[in-house]
């Protein structure tokens, strides 16, 4: 066809046409229209006779078989359509034989780059032919996308170059926690640490990317599971995607046990300038089982399995009040095991400048040695602990006459409380100096009695056995990290040392903490009911130039997330380019 230019003869236009589809166009009109023999419209076009029969039969087949029109083509109006070539609906079709379902499904092509709705994608499964996907519980949808994930090709993780997009999450309530871990402080502390970093994967970026995987629920890791496709868990890093599974293996690899014991250190001033640590310390130790060669490894009795195993020894501290785990170490072994209560009480006062407000130590009976506590008592630390029962012992609690016995209340975490019957007495022991006092505990008959031996003789009765009854939330919180956090997973695809992984385990639940303090009602909750509450929703996110919107879909509590984020709106994070997180209920479900 012949271009027309600005000085183009519009009457020579119509008589003299350029283009073939254009004469053809009239030769037929003429044919057709005026009645023209062959003979005449081949004299006047050009053509010969035999293509003028040949054009006016090809035209009435074209007809006949309701071809598009050979001459005049439609504009259609609107925009184009999204996927002129196939490959999307290629994409949506092999991801849906996968049994991904409609949102997973929009994870994995945002991850790809590929900006199309989930009512797109909707229509697409729909026109397939594929029916809706049947009803899953968690662990059932957990396993399924694990499966049908095994052979996607996840994107190479790298700082995100924050470029006005939209991208959607089905973890976005995760950015939830970032305010806390600012407003804290946590974020410097990363950065003046001395863990490795990389050109493209800064010091935070590396240690959130553990954060946010922590944090996720995630049972077991793969190397191509999805959680390494969420953009908003990569945007929780300052990046576009979480790295790949080797990458947190190879990290681990590098990090010393000092580099681990002085973050805790730094963490643990935030804690005290923020008031989070009162003046008792709960302490307990847990087996963390490894599944490979057990040779260099001692057997420790592991609660969750009600069994000794080889494993790894961990002692861990808590704070009764806040729930804050202040402290961790794995190089525990049993011929130093009685030390340890030593060991933490270095820790804690490790900054002579601080003015340190403990006074309680609260721990089992096999924690440490009377010889130990006789340490603790010149230090001027007062303990809490359970002697053990031996027959003579328990035949002295029977033989108690019923007046000696006072009923008192203790109260749990949800603010409820039960009743167990008490008395005491001051007796001298073996290996200890002074006198220390021992409670008799019992509850109904149901449960054996319990000792408690302690160097505290001006607080009464009922708050002592309050006090060490609190330490038995240390083993909730053990058992939430075997369970949550999965502390002791690491027979799956990520190797990480163990040492480390504790560290991340005991940060990414003092965020939690945090988190769930900001909530009236919720703050005695484990992590496990607080990311089901408040973290796993899914949203649609908005990056804009300076403010970053996420859009989270309806759920029961979404009116006291939106509240409760809203005094964050003018918070900034370095690390994700200065940018403001601004939070918002998504208009559609």
């Amino acid at each position: 066809m012949g271009k027309i230019t600005p000085n183009q003869d519009l009457v020579a236009y119509f008589k003299n046409p350029s283009s073939p589809m254009h004469k053809q166009y009239l030769a037929l009109r003429r044919f057709f229209v005026d009645g023209y023999t062959a003979d005449q419209v081949a004299a006047e076009s050009g053509y010969a006779v035999g293509t003028i029969y040949a054009m006016v039969r090809d035209f009435k087949a074209d007809l006949r078989n309701e071809k598009d029109d050979p001459f005049f083509k439609a504009k259609k109006i609107g925009r184009k359509p999204i996927d002129q070539k196939g490959e999307i609906e290629t994409l949506i079709v092999g991801f849906r034989k996968k049994y991904l379902s409609v949102p997973d499904i929009k994870i994995a092509l945002d991850s790809m780059g590929i900006n199309v709705s989930e009512g797109y994608i909707y229509e697409t499964i729909h026109n397939a032919g594929f029916a809706k996907l049947p009803r899953r519980d968690k662990e059932l949808k957990h396993a399924m996308v694990s499966i049908s994930s095994a052979n996607m090709k996840a994107p190479v993780a790298h700082r995100l170059e924050f470029k006005p997009e939209t991208f959607s999450s089905q973890l976005a309530g995760l950015l939830c926690l970032l305010p806390f871990i600012v407003n804290h402080g946590i974020d410097k502390a990363i950065e003046e640490s001395s863990y490795p970093q990389t050109k493209e994967l800064s010091r935070i970026s590396s240690i959130l990317s553990f954060v946010a995987l922590k944090s996720s629920s995630v049972k077991r890791y793969s190397s191509d599971d999805t959680w390494c496709m969420d953009r908003g868990m990569g945007l929780f890093a300052g990046l576009n995607v979480l790295p790949k599974a080797a990458w947190f293996s190879s990290y681990s690899s590098a990090i010393t046990r000092n580099t681990n014991i002085s973050f805790l250190k730094r963490l643990h001033t935030i804690w005290l300038e923020s008031g989070l640590l009162s003046d008792t310390a709960n302490l307990d130790f847990t087996a963390i089982p490894f599944w490979g060669d057990d040779e260099p490894f001692e057997n420790n009795w592991s609660g969750k399995r009600a069994k000794a195993l080889a494993s790894i020894q961990a002692a861990i501290a808590q704070d009764p009040q806040s729930g804050i785990l202040c402290y961790g170490d794995t190089t525990v072994r049993h011929r130093n095991q009685d030390d340890v209560v030593l060991e933490f009480l270095d820790f804690y006062h490790s900054d002579p400048e601080k003015n340190s407000n403990l006074k309680y130590l609260v721990f089992d009976s096999k924690f440490t040695t009377y010889q130990n506590l006789n340490k603790l008592n010149q230090k001027d630390i007062k303990f809490l602990t359970i002697r053990r029962r031996g027959k003579q012992l328990v035949e002295k609690i029977d033989a108690i006459p019923a007046s000696s016995w006072k009923r008192v209340k203790v109260k749990k975490a949800n603010g409820k409380s039960r009743s167990v019957l008490a008395c005491e007495e001051t007796v001298k022991m073996k290996g200890y100096d002074d006198p220390i006092r021992q409670i008799y505990i019992k509850g109904n008959g149901k449960i054996k009695p319990a000792i408690i031996i302690t160097n505290e003789f001006d607080l009464p009765m009922a708050a002592i056995i309050q006090k060490y009854s609190n330490r038995w939330l240390v083993e909730t919180e053990i058992a939430e990290h075997i369970d949550f956090f999965h502390l002791n997973r690491n027979s799956s695809g990520i190797v990480i040392k163990v040492d480390f992984d504790l560290t991340m385990s005991i940060l990414a639940h003092n965020i939690y903490r945090l988190f769930a303090m900001g909530f009236e009602g919720y703050s005695h909750c484990n992590a496990q009911t607080i990311f089901d509450k408040f973290i796993t929703v899914q949203g649609e996110i908005e990056v804009g130039p300076s403010t970053i919107l996420v859009k989270l879909k309806k759920k029961r509590t979404l009116p006291l997330i939106l509240e409760q984020m809203a005094t964050y709106d003018e918070q900034t994070f370095p690390w994700i380019n200065g940018m403001s997180i601004k939070f918002a209920a998504d208009s559609t479900t």
